[in-house]
């Protein structure tokens, strides 16, 4: 096994940090809220798995959480 210094002309460039506005943090926190209470009411078995799957995906389309994509 090779070992190699990396300098600095051959450092991989960091991505920028994504800042999130208030609108955007808001819209995490009732998703986030939104599917605590949808998981709550599916443990009753108030509603199917299949109805919690598409309630999510409404979620999904109506908060537009960040992380959305990975979340799929």
């Amino acid at each position: 096994m090779q070992v190699r210094k990396i300098t600095d002309e051959q450092q991989m460039p960091i991505p920028a940090k994504k800042v999130y506005t208030q609108e955007e943090l808001q819209r995490e926190y009732d998703y986030i809220l939104a599917q605590k209470i949808l998981k709550s009411i599916l443990e009753k078995g108030l509603i199917s798995a299949d109805e919690f799957n598409k309630i999510t995906e409404k979620n999904r389309q109506t908060f537009s959480p960040y992380l959305v994509e990975i979340m799929r």
